[in-house]
């Protein structure tokens, strides 16, 4: 076992235009990062706190400060998993450690995971929640990107809907209701949706309060976000999602999110690959798993105002794998 140093750092990002969902809207995107070192090499990972998972930017923090003495004493991956639950912190450790391997073995992680090479992938672009007409007026600018993910949830939503159809006839659209509906008005914006010619609709309503979604019909498949977090959480979106949308923060990191990922196939989910708004380093050990996914949402990094240096390729609404020297 190696002795690892370890220094975790809260950093700011502003995002070039503000980022809104049904539950509110930021302007920034906080991070934590995580360098673990050997003594002659550096592993990076950064992961997002998230407030709806009662994590602060502080806590989380606080979380991997308070690994520091094992990892000291050598902790490994797998220890890790058993020593903290899936979530933010946990994330930025376990993707720095993927890293520092990949540094030590002069391999790349997806060697490591006993994978092919990584293949770019076409990401969807997010049109951020807002009034139907700034929401068409930004998917209008979108309109050759081939899938649009819409955030919905509030309101207006029939509205918004068709101002944006209107603007970008040709994108597939999926709809991310970030929890924002109830059981009352599932059935009318399923048909809202099938009109405008949607074809996945994330987390309709609240995670807790969704068995409604095993009794109502839906002709467009859901896809279980905010109650998804790791393979604990498969067994119960049984007959009411048809896919799940795995997150590195959510999951806990890159080991359990290329598990879940085998899992969650193995039962007949359809994949999504979704991030938070963050840096291209927090995005990178997401390109893994969303290999073996049917949507990809790895747009984070095209909102922020500035992303870190050797940030990943975006070109042509394709996302590169990262070079060694962002990450892995």
């Amino acid at each position: 076992m190696t002795a690892l140093s370890m220094k975790a750092t809260i950093e700011r990002w502003p995002l070039a235009h503000a980022f809104a969902i049904s539950r509110g809207a930021k302007t920034e995107a906080v991070t934590v990062t995580v360098d673990l070192g050997d003594g002659t090499f550096m592993g990076r990972g950064e992961c997002v706190p998230y407030a709806r998972y009662k994590e602060t930017p502080e806590s989380v923090l606080a979380d991997i400060e308070a690994m520091k003495e094992l990892l000291a004493c050598g902790l490994t991956r797998q220890e890790l998993q058993r020593l903290m639950p899936p979530g933010a912190a946990r994330n930025a450790i376990d993707c720095a450690l993927w890293d520092l391997e990949a540094k030590q073995t002069a391999k790349p992680v997806h060697e490591l995971a006993g994978m092919p090479a990584l293949k770019p992938l076409v990401t969807a672009f997010t049109i951020s929640l807002n009034a139907p007409e700034k929401m068409a007026e930004e998917a209008k600018k979108a309109a050759d990107w081939p899938i649009l993910k819409i955030k919905l949830g509030q309101s207006g939503d029939l509205a918004r809907l068709k101002a944006i159809r209107a603007a970008a006839p040709k994108p597939e659209l999926i709809v991310d209701v970030n929890e924002g509906w109830t059981p009352d008005n599932l059935a009318e914006n399923f048909a809202i949706c099938a009109e405008a010619g949607v074809t996945m609709i994330e987390q309709p309503l609240p995670a807790g309060q969704d068995q409604a979604l095993a009794n109502i019909p839906h002709p467009i498949p859901l896809c279980a976000d905010e109650s998804l977090h790791d393979r604990a959480s498969l067994a119960a979106l049984k007959g009411k999602y048809e896919a799940v949308n795995i997150k590195l923060d959510k999951a806990g990191g890159l080991t359990e999110a290329l598990a879940l990922a085998d899992e969650a196939l193995s039962q007949d989910f359809t994949l999504m690959a979704g991030c938070m708004v963050a840096t291209s380093l927090a995005i990178a050990p997401a390109l893994l798993f969303a290999q073996k996914a049917r949507v990809v949402d790895l747009d984070g990094p095209l909102w922020l105002e500035k992303d870190r240096e050797n940030g990943l390729r975006y070109d042509k609404h394709h996302i590169y794998p990262a070079t060694r020297e962002l990450w892995g």
